[in-house]
């Protein structure tokens, strides 16, 4: 099933193959050939030495963090690690390169054969196939100053560690596009490789597009769409592409091989140059980093430090008794599923779950507060719900507290005990209320013998009232039932 108001609707004679590169930014200390801080600068041409400048006659040394980074990517995503590889020079020639060649894997990249599992919007599962995984080194940047009539060059970046995930076609609608990219970068963020911020460019998709009849057994022409920031972006410009090209074999025209922009404010894509063939590229083998001979023991070593992924998580998270649309809610974001993982610690309640996706979630949102500076621990939202599934408050108490907390951090049980808090639940007290109003609203109880049962509400809410809200709410329910006869 095609994603809801595709564009493939309107064509259902056409299917689309779409394949994606992710350029995944590393967070390593350090760049991937030199010493250098791999940290963003707000100062230009700051974080550079000779060799990630390009200088002529430096030698380049391979950052190990990045072979067992690229090593823990490999594994998480089932790929075949490579025990003989080598580093080629891709030769293009732009002023962010100084050197005229980026350092890169070709033939023999450290991870093949991967796969990724997603969930199509039917809801059943695929697996997106992966060619390769390869260790690259990043380019600087240029910065256009049109008024000027000048551009600048920024070579901070020159040397950052990239891993470059490169998919099969086997994607075949923008919503598949958007589940395996969402996929992939939580994968990332999980093994902690990476910090997955689109917006930063530290997480990157280059998107390869072509349409053909369907039944067709020869792939179309692809063009490459580049530098789109966010999902919702990639999308939409996919939606527009598919569409352009279809409409150009409509009319008996041809698609051209090229890479495209997409202009968020016209929401079209725009060619930028003609796409280069890896002919074009003149890769021959580095000479200057030798040959990786990967060991049994580094890939074991790299299994040891494998986290519990995405799919285990979800999967573990159901066993628990939540249901899959609540494990994916926290599994979407890392520090939410540990924030609920700290608080079960403390609490094995099935409220736990409602109090951190409602009352929890809901709070950050309205107050535009992030979770590491929320003063709602995950230990004290747990003492909360335990307050709630003991008996000691009830639901409309607890979330009086729970306002307080977020205030100032207080203890849920010292706030309780302060302001005089706990639910009344004794029977008989409970039992001596209930009569009280059944005696003193007979026109009301004999409306509710003849029928109207929204009166039983509005008795109950009157002994909660009376209660200050601290009634037990179904104790005081069955009370009624009791009496009521």
């Amino acid at each position: 099933m095609e994603e809801k108001g595709s564009i493939l609707e309107q064509y259902p004679d056409y299917e689309v193959n779409i394949g994606i590169e992710v350029h995944v930014q590393l967070n390593t200390s350090s760049k991937i050939f030199c010493n250098c801080s791999n940290t963003v600068a707000n100062d230009p041409n700051v974080n550079i030495c000779q060799v990630c400048a390009g200088y002529p006659g430096v030698l380049p040394v391979l950052n190990q963090a990045v072979l067992e980074n690229a090593i823990l990517a490999g594994l998480a995503t089932e790929s075949q690690i490579t025990r003989h590889c080598t580093f080629a020079r891709k030769h293009y020639f732009y002023p962010d390169l100084p050197k005229n060649y980026q350092i890169t894997q070709h033939n023999d990249p450290i991870c093949t054969n991967g796969k990724v599992k997603i969930k199509t919007e039917d809801s059943n599962d695929k697996f997106i196939r992966l060619i390769r995984i390869h260790m690259e080194e990043d380019a600087g940047k240029n910065i256009h100053a049109p008024q000027a009539n000048a551009s600048f060059v920024n070579l901070n970046r020159t040397g950052t560690p990239l891993l470059e995930i490169v998919s099969h076609p086997d994607i075949t609608s923008s919503y598949e596009a958007k589940e395996y990219l969402k996929k992939l970068r939580l994968i990332v963020q999980y093994l902690n490789i990476c910090s997955g911020n689109m917006e930063d460019g530290a997480f990157r998709a280059d998107t390869n597009i072509s349409v053909r009849k369907r039944g067709a057994i020869k792939l179309g022409t692809r063009c490459e769409l580049k530098n789109i920031n966010s999902f919702k972006f990639i999308s939409d410009a996919i939606e527009y592409e598919i569409g352009r090209q279809i409409e150009l074999l409509e009319d008996g025209g041809q698609v051209v091989q090229q890479t495209r922009l997409w202009d968020t404010k016209q929401k079209i894509t725009i060619p930028m140059r003609s796409k280069e063939e890896a002919a074009d590229y003149r890769y021959l083998e580095d000479p200057d980093l030798p040959i990786l001979e990967v060991s049994d023991e580094w890939i074991a070593q790299a299994q040891s430090k494998l986290p519990e992924l995405p799919d285990q998580k979800i999967e573990r998270f159901c066993s628990l008794g939540l249901s899959d649309y609540e494990a994916n809610i926290l599994v979407d974001d890392l520090e939410l599923a540990n924030y609920f993982d700290e608080a079960a610690k403390f609490t094995k309640s099935k409220q736990l779950i409602n109090w951190v996706l409602r009352n929890l979630m809901g709070y950050l949102k309205e107050f535009k507060i992030e979770l590491k500076t929320c003063k709602i621990t995950p230990k004290k939202l747990a003492n909360l719900v335990e307050l709630v599934e003991n008996g000691t408050i009830n639901n409309k108490v607890a979330q009086e507290i729970f306002d307080i907390v977020a205030q100032d951090g207080s203890e849920p049980i010292e706030i309780v005990e302060a302001k005089g808090l706990k639910q009344i639940g004794s029977s008989d007290e409970l039992e001596v209320i209930v009569k009280e109003i059944i005696a003193n609203n007979p026109e009301m109880v004999q409306d509710y013998k003849n029928g109207k049962e929204r009166i039983f509400g509005f008795l109950v809410g009157l002994a909660m009232k009376q209660t200050q809200g601290k009634g037990n709410p179904k104790m005081i329910q069955d009370l009624f039932k009791k009496n009521l006869v």
